[in-house]
């Protein structure tokens, strides 16, 4: 048995994972981000604890802990060096919960620990693996060799910051043109919004009653389902910058699996299989085995159980 802990700006998520990565209990707490990091770390314990114990399962019978975070991670010291939602920096997360869990800690990045999760899952005899999310931003994950990579300090696999258009929309990263910008969510959503704006007559428009507020990643799809045009030329257009941006990974790595998450991905075969013909179309390997690109399969629990399995990758 494996005890996850998955640690958010909002709330703190444990998880009792066994070995065939079936969550067998959970518990929850909520961050309150203002405090200090020896108040959270005392709670993503306790929350830890509470997950094995509300099962009746023993801290005896639990292999190791494993923590997904956002932010830079470096597991070898293990402290999270940068997490700017939580005022994380050079935190020593680890030796702060080993107060209270007397078992090995392995952290990792949240977006490699939902990654870690879809591979895992996959139960294939395959060495290479992306996992690419589509949110709020654009996180990603990458195995190689059956292994997590994250560069040599940590800070690798940022898919969502290579530069997508030169001088582009401007990053939250600071940059111009990063692929974040254009293929997020939050990136569709701008769009919708900008068509919304310029076209207030249209059905488009008509689905949030001109209320921008009431715009989501889902309104677009929604317009264009019903045969809108312009509804179409948006899902489109965010289709394509987010096949460019694959093209572009599947041609650095190469992978086995590409698989595509987020909540936008429950569009299933209305977003992968444009991506896969465009993929198909302009990928720079021709006469070799192709990447297989599929849709992620185990949403908001794929971080818990990628955590679960952190020392073992």
């Amino acid at each position: 048995m494996y005890l996850a802990i998955d640690l958010g700006g909002t709330n703190i998520k444990a998880g009792l994972v066994d070995e065939d990565g079936k969550i067998i209990n959970r518990a929850q707490r909520p961050t309150l981000a203002h405090r200090g990091y020896e108040e959270i770390a005392k709670d993503m314990a306790l929350c830890a604890i509470e997950a094995a114990e509300t099962a009746g399962v023993s801290m005896d019978d639990i292999e190791s802990v494993g923590i997904g975070s956002p932010g830079t991670i470096d597991n070898n010291r293990g402290i999270i060096v940068y997490a700017n939602n939580i005022n994380f920096r050079n935190t020593p997360i680890r030796s702060e919960m080993q107060k209270y869990i007397n078992k090995p800690i392995y952290m990792g990045n949240d977006a490699d620990c939902a990654a870690l999760g879809e591979y895992v899952m996959l139960k294939k005899d395959m060495k290479s693996f992306v996992f690419v999310t589509l949110g709020t931003g654009v996180g990603g994950g990458i195995i190689i060799d059956g292994k997590l990579f994250s560069g040599f300090n940590g800070a690798g696999g940022e898919l969502g910051h290579m530069t997508l258009v030169k001088g582009g929309k401007k990053c939250t990263c600071g940059r111009k043109g990063c692929y974040e910008a254009y293929a997020s969510v939050t990136g569709l959503i701008d769009a919708t919004k900008q068509a919304i704006l310029e076209n207030p007559n249209s059905y488009l428009a008509s689905l949030c009653k001109n209320n921008l507020e009431e715009v989501g990643g889902k309104t677009a799809f929604l317009a264009a389902k019903d045969g809108d045009e312009l509804g179409k030329k948006i899902v489109d257009e965010w289709i394509g910058y987010v096949s460019e941006g694959i093209t572009n990974i599947v041609n650095i790595f190469q992978p086995e699996v590409l698989a595509i998450g987020g909540a936008i991905s429950k569009e299933g075969d209305t977003i992968l299989k444009p991506i896969t013909e465009f993929v198909e179309k302009y990928r720079y390997s021709k006469d070799v085995d192709q990447t297989r690109l599929e849709i992620a399969r185990l949403g908001n629990d794929a971080g818990l159980i990628g955590a679960a399995f952190l020392g073992k990758h």
